[in-house]
């Protein structure tokens, strides 16, 4: 089931929270627990029992690792233990295929095997296992004694299937006692209307722009049109993903849960350090605290600290597919983070500040040809394109796509900056009253649903582009 779809926003949401408010107070992790599991199972009822086994796994890890705190030995060994079986689901999924065609290109043997389809958030659930048998381990938190309330850590339905990863630290008080209130209801409701016009209004628009340039071959590609492709990409998955963790973070929130922002304005940053401070920002905690410090983060020698930045950010690709062109893409990231630390970054910064936007947008944009693309070869065909080794310098069918479009992407500019959130509450407070200005926001949102649902009547199944990962 998706958030953008008819079926989740008129029938769904409305039910789940009806029966959520008018519930006793012990009886709503329950309840929120249930809705979570037939969310999972509408769309994967095979498997929800995968999803069960690993809450099972991680909840009995914990309360041995917790029972053991005294005895360190035993304690390591149950949290290698959790972790390690983690993993192996996770790389039987989403690596065993990738795994075996490697084998089959390097060695005579001829390694057969059925491909299986990736159980949906899987690789986000089980980081939010790992962190809570890893936490427990370390101190840094309490085993749940509660089967219930750790089954809804990992499986609550907002963030269950794309994130963000929540670490079991920041939401274990909620998980024992929260309040829930009309104006958290309402700022909730705000939120995720905010996240489904970002999906449904832009993320998608982008997404059929972007199919049908990319169906144009790269030796046919001019290079307008291959930049035009490209920055419709970054805008349609960071419309889709940040658009997806507003509802998340929204749809919480009318739970009575307080889950951190994800995104931060990611494309105004100033170096491709702050870019991967403030995008997808429950990843790169997840992978500082559970990956680069262990490995020794910075506090070693520049050599091991350069070995380090080009582990976690190779393993941070790998994390997205098990393909060449995510792994080349994570690499490519922690080649840039090794050089702004220890070869351009201090020129970088004495640049004036448009200029550091400048170089940041190029070193994004060409990361992102290695996401998209089916393969390192169409990658490299496609960067030839933005060069001049495709169609040509000039184009008229660029200049088409992008003033057919122009409002979108206008809207995308202004929405991708702070300037949009400014805006927006700037509206809402014109008004002198409070009750005014109420009358202004529900317009206002109102009017946001009312089009984002006539672009999800007219549009055909856009599933979130995280569901791959």
């Amino acid at each position: 089931m998706l958030f953008s779809s008819l079926t989740f926003i008129f029938l769904f949401l409305p039910v789940v929270l009806a029966v959520y408010y008018l519930a006793p107070l012990k009886i709503r992790n329950l309840l929120l627990l249930l809705a979570s599991l037939i969310f999972y199972a509408w769309g994967e009822p095979v498997y929800v029992v995968l999803m069960i086994l690993s809450i099972l796994l991680n909840y009995c890890c914990g309360r041995e690792i917790a029972a053991n705190a005294e005895d360190e030995r035993k304690a390591h060994r149950g949290m290698i233990f959790a972790v390690a079986v983690n993993l192996a689901l996770l790389f039987f999924f989403k690596y065993y295929g990738f795994f075996l065609e490697l084998v089959n290109s390097v060695t005579s043997v001829e390694l057969t095997y059925r491909e299986l389809a990736l159980p949906v958030g899987i690789s986000f659930y089980t980081f939010q296992g790992i962190s809570y048998v890893v936490d427990v381990y370390r101190g840094k938190a309490k085993a749940q004694r509660s089967l219930l309330n750790f089954a809804l850590y990992i499986a609550l339905f907002p963030q269950l299937i794309a994130g963000p990863i929540v670490r079991y630290e920041d939401i274990e008080p909620q998980l024992a006692q929260r309040k829930v209130s009309a104006r958290k209801l309402g700022q909730g409701a705000m939120l995720f209307l905010i996240g489904l016009a970002k999906k449904a209004v832009l993320a998608d628009t982008f997404k059929t722009v972007f199919e049908e340039i990319s169906a144009i071959s790269a030796s046919n590609l001019s290079v307008p049109m291959a930049w035009i492709g490209c920055i419709t990409y970054a805008f349609e998955i960071y419309y889709d993903f940040s658009g997806y963790s507003d509802m998340a973070i929204g749809l919480s929130r009318m739970f009575g849960f307080e889950l951190k922002k994800n995104f931060d304005h990611p494309y105004v940053s100033r170096s491709v350090t702050e870019f991967w401070r403030r995008w997808h920002i429950s990843l790169s905690t997840w992978f500082r605290e559970y990956v680069y410090i262990p490995l020794g983060g910075n506090h070693c020698s520049g050599g091991r600290h350069i070995l380090n930045l080009l582990i976690v950010w190779t393993l941070t690709g790998m994390w997205h597919g098990a393909a060449w062109n995510f792994i080349v893409w994570g690499f490519y990231y922690g080649v840039l983070m090794v050089m702004e630390k220890y070869v351009w970054g201090s020129e970088v910064d004495r640049l004036p500040s448009p200029l550091r936007r400048i170089y940041t947008a190029v070193c994004v944009l060409v990361g992102w040809v290695f996401f998209f693309s089916p393969s390192l070869g169409a990658a490299f065909r496609y960067l030839g394109a933005m060069v001049g080794t495709g169609g040509g310098l000039l184009d008229a069918g660029a200049g088409y796509v992008f003033f057919s479009h122009w409002l979108y992407y206008l809207l995308a500019v202004v929405g991708m900056s702070a300037f949009g959130g400014r805006l927006l509450r700037r509206i809402i407070s014109l008004p002198e009253s409070e009750t005014a200005r109420t009358v202004v926001a529900g317009i206002l949102f109102f009017g946001m649903m009312a089009i984002s649902v006539a672009f999800l009547v007219t549009e055909t199944y856009q599933p979130f582009l995280y569901f791959r990962f």
